[in-house]
């Protein structure tokens, strides 16, 4: 039984903050003995050659580099799964009290699995990851969501997971670990208003949920999303057309390079920079985390430079709630291009503003039409500290009469249709669909 508040699980992942002993410093790469950089390839790797490994990557045009960084390079898929059931006539989900090494406050609310494939083939040596079982023979279950989705484009090269939720019959025990809890939707919609509570990862999963099942996990008391979610209005065709029509006449070039052979980068006090204004570095960490399947290593890390914006704008157009999406290409993209939220600036952005980020901006200022504005963080297992403010403003159509090119309106409806296929939506915007209140 959920016998949880919003206040008892704030309790719970608050004393198990205290309990559980954690200790992350910065070190040197030289200080690893698993991890070292390999001057033949040109990347960061560990001895196992498994987890990911770093290197370089350049975006070309017309024969000249215009843009290079390190990049992650994790080909395998692993799992993001939440196990869910109905409990007392509500559906539940059974969710994780997890620390990832990058997490700014240690514990989050994490999926019921959150894996990668070395880490449940166990190459680390360690133990599986709980629950397992169950999404390896989703079959046997109702199978809500199964999809594979993109990682952040701008740090991983092709990276994505398998989005996964599966229903148990409501007579079936499962045992309820010290590190779970079950939450209602509502509930975990309630804990994504508080700063780095709800990690990226469960905010994927979520945003994933057919919009036919939606009810069946909460009420949608929004009347203008619940048009959205049922409008015949259709611009899929529109959207598909801009995307395809990039990813076949864009000629831009990507090259995986070593990382020594990027002028604009360099090695310094122990960590991996750019020699202008970036937004990250790369530093390296030596972890102790308690409770884990391994408590004790070392590992490189992506630290942002500073707070990136990712922006929503919604509007209502003749009852029907509408989102304002670009087509963003970005250099580590699976497929070049996906979809992505009206605002998507990280904290150093060399991109010039258009007409779109000027209102975006001008209604922070005025802090008009806020429907959402929180600190949110990024994976922590490859990430250091990296929170991004994501915000989702209600403004009146008319306000943008001529959108910029890549720019469009579109329903619930049509995002949610396009979430059901592999890599069309970027994880910024799947995050701020998954915010949204019913």
């Amino acid at each position: 039984m959920n016998n949880n508040s919003v206040k008892d699980i704030l309790d719970w992942i608050d004393k198990k903050n205290k309990e559980i002993h954690v200790a992350i410093e910065k070190n040197c790469i030289d200080d690893s003995d698993f991890w070292f950089y390999d001057v033949n390839e040109g990347a960061i790797v560990n001895k196992n050659r498994s987890f990911f490994a770093i290197k370089g990557i350049q975006k070309i045009e017309n024969g000249r580099v215009i843009a290079e960084q390190p990049i992650l390079l994790q080909n395998e898929i692993g799992y993001l799964g939440i196990i869910c059931k109905v409990i007392d006539g509500e559906m539940n989900l059974l969710m994780y009290a997890k620390i990832e090494p990058g997490n700014i406050n240690h514990i989050q609310i994490s999926p019921t699995i959150q894996a990668t494939k070395s880490n449940f083939t166990q190459k680390h040596g360690g133990k599986k990851p709980p629950y397992l079982e169950y999404f390896v023979n989703a079959s046997n279950y109702n199978i809500i969501v199964d999809q594979i989705q993109s990682e952040q484009s701008s740090r991983f090269l092709g990276k994505r997971n398998r989005n996964i939720i599966i229903e148990v019959d409501e007579n079936e025990e499962i045992e309820v670990l010290p590190s779970h809890r079950w939450m209602t939707l509502t509930q975990i919609k309630a804990l994504m208003k508080y700063d780095n509570l709800v990690n990226m990862d469960t905010r994927t999963v979520l945003s994933c949920i057919p919009a036919d099942k939606m009810e069946k996990f909460a009420p949608i008391n929004d009347v203008f999303l619940l048009n959205s979610v049922n409008d015949e209005a259709d611009n899929t065709v529109e959207l598909y057309q801009y995307i395809n029509n990039y990813k076949m006449f864009d000629e831009s070039d990507y090259k995986l390079v070593p990382l020594y052979s990027m002028s604009s980068w360099e090695a310094k006090e122990n960590e991996f920079v750019c020699k202008n204004p970036y937004s990250f570095k790369v530093v390296f960490c030596d972890i102790q985390i308690e409770g884990r399947e391994v408590t004790h290593w070392t590992q490189p890390l992506f630290e942002a430079s500073g707070i990136a914006t990712f922006g929503m704008l919604t509007c209502v157009d003749n009852g029907v709630r509408k989102f304002l999406v670009q087509a963003k290409p970005e250099i580590g993209c699976f497929d070049r291009i996906e979809l992505a939220p009206s605002v998507q600036k990280e904290y150093i952005c060399s991109e010039l503003l258009n007409s779109v980020d000027e209102l975006f901006d001008k209604c922070v200022q005025e802090k008009r039409g806020i429907k959402f504005d929180t600190l949110l963080s990024e994976e922590g297992g490859r990430f250091y500290h990296e929170q991004n403010r994501n915000i989702i403003i209600e403004i009146d159509k008319d306000e943008l009469p001529n959108l910029p090119d890549g720019y469009f309106w579109t329903t619930y409806k049509v995002l949610n249709r396009l979430v059901q296929v592999n890599n069309c939506l970027n994880i910024q915007l799947r995050n701020l669909l998954s915010v949204m209140e019913w």
